[in-house]
């Protein structure tokens, strides 16, 4: 089960109490406090393990509290501290605080960590109150509480590239093909559910990741469909691969159907429909000469069209040739002191 969302309720632990306490000992006819601090409370940390791939762990436990320090004890003796809770989430994970509405932390690689409550503070033990006109001090400091908060966890897969398009245009057979990543494939509309991850091997231990999304039709902004509520996991691609199934089986055209996808992506998010972006013209074993691939050309004058095949893998190996071109450019441009005017050239 896929869960790319959650919301949350995170308390860390509170503060030990200090000590109130005197020295008691046998032939010492004057015992002065020895109370000891209290332990600090347990914080909530979040970390991002690569080992994770949605927010299943989320969905049946809202309340994550960590333990509590103990109180200080006599002969100055400190109370043990709450551990730290740690979570693991997936990487990609978005991190909300809901009460303010501000971005806490993006834990967009493995190991990434954020302390999202932190701990309360042990209080000072009586011994730390004693003064030449206060011997015998008869209070202690309480532990201060630890922080508490409500969150929304937000997971955008981290890909290199992703597969858009209508449904049946054929993305998880593509998948299947490229990937040992194994989506569900059939003869109807939205086999996917879900987006699906697949690493790509090239020769010479060269590697993508790819992420297949859940088909898209017209008007998903307004729920049509599945909606549009997985875009989110390719805003963090570089390149959308858009797959246009060249002989739909309701007889629409190829070229209206790639118009209305990218007006679903604009509308989604500008910034997400402004990623460099290459068609690939899928099912062309099904093809018995390039009349409808030269229409295609035709009616999507200046775009970087590839004719594919996903079952036959037909011009696929040009395909993943090309993208990796792009992304060993796109990660050099990134690396480079101008790597931000590089990046507004390819969009």
């Amino acid at each position: 089960m896929f869960v790319d969302e959650a919301v949350i309720h995170v308390k860390a632990g509170d503060g030990g109490n200090g000590c109130v306490s005197f020295r008691r000992e046998k032939y010492v006819p004057k015992g002065g406090p020895d109370g000891g601090d209290g332990g600090n409370g347990g914080s909530v940390v979040l970390v991002a393990d690569q080992n994770k791939n949605t927010l299943l762990d989320f969905a049946g436990k809202h309340h994550w509290r960590a333990p509590r320090g103990e109180a200080g004890m006599g002969k100055k003796m400190y109370g043990v501290g709450g551990e730290d809770m740690v979570i693991q989430v997936p990487p990609g994970t978005l991190v909300y605080d809901t009460d303010k509405d501000i971005l806490i932390a993006d834990l967009d690689a493995p190991e990434k960590r954020v302390v999202v409550a932190r701990g309360g503070k042990g209080g000072r033990g009586n011994f730390h109150f004693k003064s030449s006109t206060n011997q015998t001090p008869r209070y202690a400091e309480p532990g201060t509480e630890g922080e508490e908060r409500n969150l929304r966890l937000e997971l955008k897969l981290i890909a290199d590239i992703g597969l858009v398009g209508m449904p049946n245009a054929g993305k998880s057979t593509l998948l299947r093909a490229i990937s040992s990543a194994r989506p569900k494939v059939a003869d109807y509309p939205f086999t996917t559910l879900e987006p699906q991850l697949g690493i790509v091997e090239l020769v010479g231990d060269r590697r993508m990741v790819v992420a297949d999304i859940p088909g898209l039709i017209e008007g998903a902004q307004h729920g049509a469909g599945l909606g549009h509520a997985f875009l989110r996991h390719i805003e963090r691609t570089k390149i959308i691969v858009h797959l246009l199934d060249l002989f739909p089986p309701d007889g629409s055209d190829p070229a209206d159907n790639y118009r209305k996808i990218r007006n679903e992506l604009e509308a989604f998010s500008p910034e997400l429909a402004k990623k460099r972006e290459i068609i690939a013209a899928n099912k062309m074993d099904l093809a018995v000469d390039n009349d409808a691939l030269e229409k295609l050309k035709k009616d999507l004058t200046g775009k970087e069209i590839f004719p594919i095949s996903g079952v036959s893998r037909q011009g696929v190996e040009p395909l993943l040739e090309t993208l990796w071109t792009i992304l060993r450019e796109m990660k050099r441009d990134e690396n480079s002191p101008q790597g931000s005017v590089t990046w507004s050239r390819h969009g």
